[in-house]
Formats: structure tokens, C-alpha cells, sequence
């Protein structure tokens, strides 16, 4: 239980990364769906943008991350690991962006983004590159409080400079010559970017000492080594960014034109209510991920690992039936705009979906600790496959409705795919009872509650008590056991 206390402390910290900038992001969205701000279309182009972003960041990263944490404490040394993916990353950073630069015209014809966004796109790009082995650093060697200060700063830079430049800059550009050379009309959409550029500035220039404490030394040998486990891990990631963000450029596609921008924008919006969930599943991986390498090699891992699944499926079932019962009481404070309202209907299937990919990434632990990162891709292919052809299936028919019912259907057969390969490649004891019992009940309460007793809160909030009772009951031997000193 001590490795367990460990790591939730660790998860609790990086969480505290996740989470509190993530909260604060919330701020952005009122401010996104302001209507004296941005139009509907207008933040539906901006989400748009950053749903390519997620794309660009995972070719960028080719899967060199996690192979970082493989390799890290591997026979091959620490330092020799960290140099060799340190100097990977500059110079394929360099190199795949200079080539985008030459050639951004075509590329901003082929994906349609303005070239005066696509430049600003591509800085951002290059300077999250650089920072992905400093950060990958600092959790394998434990400094959690750190990593949590640094995201926070990130993130508090980019909304304070989101907040300044879409409401005051204007009003004080009046008053003021300094301000008035500052400002320009119609500009939103680039301050956003730009408010993301001086943000990730400030962040690479803070993790400089990490480039002037390793050794620059490249090992060609260790290099293939970790190239041959990362190419997997792109593969799948690629194909998790399709699962992730397609459904925004599939709506730009397969919609209308004089529609898409609105129904990308109504869509985004309310998938923003699934955050809470996304929040809890990413904290818990940023902890999990180098604690399942770390203790691969200790007596009977796989007892701790099952307990690990059933404590996320505790905690993420109570999420999602928390936040479908409060979905319309939390909806005005992130939100502000009525317009963004129709697309309430995702809300339930969209948290159900991230669920699903947490429970997905608490069971890839065989895959990554056994060197079997092609069932990753292959897994994660299959869910893409499944979002593309769903998505150009539904669109056409049913709108953002269709894309939220893919992404839950492409997340859904990844979590059993990984959990039916998983049994025969490295068994872990999970107690099925337990996980289906809770993820059913919680599933099944929350679909009643939305589409059937929606604003009844005595039915919502009697069923969330219900639930929170019954978790109670079968885990509190375990949680007095982890809130002891």
C-alpha cells in the first residue's frame, strides 16, 4: 500500500498541474463564447485551429516521450537516454518546421488555415517541441512540484494575456498612444495565438538550465533503439489524434459551409463540459505512466495495478454521474453565450467517452511494460478507423450528434480491445465485478437522469447519492488505509 500512497501523492501533485490551469482555461471559454468577443463561427474557427494542433504535437513528439520513460531506467544510463532524446527532438523540430515554413502557403491551401494563423501555429509548435523531454524529465526524476509550477505559469501567462488583449486592449487603446499602436480591429483570433506564443516563450526560457545541464551526446545505437519502441507509440498517437479532434475538421468537411463553423462551434463549447473528466483521466496518467515502469520489476506489480484500475473507475464513475446531474447548473459559468446550447445532447456520451479512455490508458500498462507498443497503434488505428467512418457515416445525418456518438464508440472498443489482449499477454487480476458494476451503474443512472428526468434534481441528486454510497461501502477499507499517515 505504500507504493500506492506514493503514487497518488505524485498524482495528486500533477494533477494539481492538470487540473488548476485547466480550471483556470475555463476562464476562456465564457470568454471564447462571449458574443461582444467572438461569433459562434469565429470560436468555431478557433477550435478548428486547435484541433490540429493536437495532430502537429504528436508528429512533432514521434513517440520519443515515452520511449524516454522506457529507456530512462534501462541498462543504457540516464544521462546517455536523456541527451539522445534531447538532441532527437531539436533537430527534427528544426527540421520538419523549417520545411513547413517553406512551404506554408501549399500547406495553408490544404488545410484551410489562414496563412497569418498557420505562422503563428508553427512557432507554437516549435517551442512545445523543446519543452517535451525538459517536462518528461522532470517526472522521471520525481519533481512533480516543479512540473506543476511550470504548466501553471504557462497557463496563467496565456489567459492573463488572453484576458488583456480581447477585453481591455481595446478600451485602453483609446486612451492611450502606447495601447493604440498595440491594437488592431478584427484581430481576436490572432491574440489568441499570439497570447499561446509568449506563453510557451516563457515556459522554454524558464526549462533552459535542463539544456545546459546534460552532456549534448548523441548514441546512434540507443537511438534506433528507442526510434524502433517510439513508432509504435506515433502510430498510435496519429491515429488517438484522429479519435481526438477529427470530428471538428469532418464537420468542416461534411457540413455545409454556411453551417460549419457555427455547429463546430456549438459542438466545442458544450464537449468543454466533458473536461472535468478529461481533467481526473490525464492527472491520473501523468502519475500512473512512470510509476508502471518503475515498479515493473517489483514482486507482484500486477496486484497493484488492479487496484489501481478499480480506484479509477471509483473515482471516474462518480464524475461522470456528477457531472450529467449539474451539467445545466454548470453550464451558464462556462458557457455564456445561450446560442452554444443546442448542442447540450453530447454532454453525456462525450464525459462516458473520456471515461473510456481512461479506463484505455490504466490498461495499456501490458503493452508499454512488455515492449508491445504495437498493439498500441494497432488498437488505436482500429478506434480511428472506427471515428472516420462513423463520423462520415452520421455527420451527414445527425450533425456534431453523430461525431460524439463516434467518439464513445471508438474509445469503447479500444478499452476492450486492450483489456482482451491484455489478459493473454500479462494477466492482471482486475476485479470485473467490481469495475462493471460500478462503470454500469453510473452509466445507466446518468443516460436515465439526461434524456429522461433532465432538471428533476430530486431523481439526479438522490442517484448520485446512491452511487456515492454504494462506492463508499465497498472501498472505504481501502481509502482509510491510503488517508493514513
Amino acid at each position: 500500500m505504500s507504493g500506492l500512497k506514493s503514487l497518488f501523492k505524485q498524482t495528486f501533485i500533477y494533477g494539481l498541474a492538470t487540473v488548476l490551469p485547466r480550471m483556470l482555461s475555463f476562464i476562456l471559454v465564457p470568454l471564447y463564447t462571449d458574443p461582444s468577443v467572438l461569433s459562434r463561427a469565429e470560436y468555431g474557427r478557433v477550435s478548428f485551429i486547435f484541433a490540429y494542433f493536437v495532430l502537429f504535437n504528436v508528429v512533432l513528439a514521434y513517440g520519443m516521450e515515452t520511449a524516454f520513460f522506457r529507456f530512462f531506467n534501462k541498462e543504457e544510463g540516464q544521462q546517455k537516454t536523456t541527451s539522445t532524446s534531447a538532441i532527437s527532438l531539436i533537430i527534427s523540430s528544426f527540421t520538419l518546421l523549417g520545411f513547413a515554413f517553406l512551404f506554408r502557403d501549399q500547406i495553408s491551401s490544404l488545410i484551410d488555415i489562414e496563412l497569418k494563423y498557420l505562422n503563428l501555429v508553427f512557432i507554437i509548435l516549435l517551442l512545445d517541441a523543446l519543452v517535451i523531454i525538459p517536462f518528461a524529465w522532470l517526472r522521471a526524476t520525481a519533481k512533480p512540484m516543479r512540473y506543476a509550477i511550470l504548466k501553471i505559469t504557462n497557463v496563467a501567462i496565456n489567459l492573463g494575456l488572453n484576458v488583456f488583449l480581447l477585453l481591455y486592449l481595446k478600451d485602453l487603446a483609446k486612451e492611450s498612444s502606447v495601447f493604440e499602436s498595440i491594437y488592431k480591429p478584427d484581430f481576436e483570433i490572432s491574440y489568441i495565438f499570439i497570447s499561446n506564443v509568449i506563453a510557451s516563450a516563457v515556459t522554454l526560457l524558464l526549462l533552459l538550465p535542463f539544456y545546459t545541464k546534460i552532456k549534448f551526446k548523441f548514441d546512434s545505437v540507443l537511438w534506433k533503439k528507442m526510434m524502433r519502441y517510439a513508432l509504435p507509440v506515433l502510430i498510435a498517437g496519429v491515429a488517438y489524434s484522429i479519435n481526438e479532434t477529427f470530428d471538428r475538421i469532418l464537420l468542416k468537411e461534411l457540413l455545409p459551409a454556411n453551417i460549419a463553423d457555427d455547429q463546430i462551434g456549438m459542438y466545442s463549447a458544450c464537449y468543454k463540459l466533458a473536461l472535468f473528466m478529461t481533467l481526473f483521466a490525464t492527472a491520473f496518467r501523468l502519475g500512473i505512466e512512470p510509476y508502471f515502469f518503475s515498479h515493473s520489476k517489483s514482486e507482484n506489480p500486477q496486484k497493484n495495478y488492479a487496484k489501481i484500475l478499480e480506484f479509477f473507475v471509483a473515482f471516474g464513475s462518480v464524475i461522470l454521474l456528477g457531472v450529467v446531474v449539474f451539467a445545466d447548473v454548470l453550464k451558464p459559468y462556462i458557457i455564456r453565450s445561450e446560442a452554444y446550447y443546442e448542442a447540450m445532447w453530447i454532454v453525456p456520451l462525450i464525459l462516458l467517452a473520456n471515461f473510456c479512455l481512461g479506463i484505455y490508458h490504466n490498461l495499456s500498462v501490458w503493452y508499454k511494460i512488455t515492449d508491445r507498443t504495437k498493439f498500441g497503434a494497432y488498437i488505436s488505428v482500429l478506434g480511428a478507423i472506427i471515428t472516420l467512418v462513423l463520423n462520415y457515416i452520421l455527420i451527414p445525418k445527425i450533425g456534431f450528434k453523430g461525431s460524439a456518438v463516434a467518439t464513445l464508440a471508438a474509445y469503447a472498443v479500444m478499452m476492450f480491445l486492450s483489456f482482451y489482449f491484455g489478459r493473454k499477454y500479462y494477466p492482471v487480476p482486475y476485479n470485473l465485478k467490481k469495475i462493471s458494476l460500478y462503470l454500469g451503474l453510473s452509466t445507466v443512472f446518468s443516460i436515465l437522469y439526461f434524456y429522461y428526468f433532465r432538471g428533476n434534481y430530486f431523481v439526479g441528486i438522490a442517484s448520485l447519492i446512491v452511487f456515492l454510497g454504494l462506492v463508499f461501502q465497498f472501498e472505504k477499507k481501502e481509502l482509510k488505509q491510503l488517508l493514513k499517515r
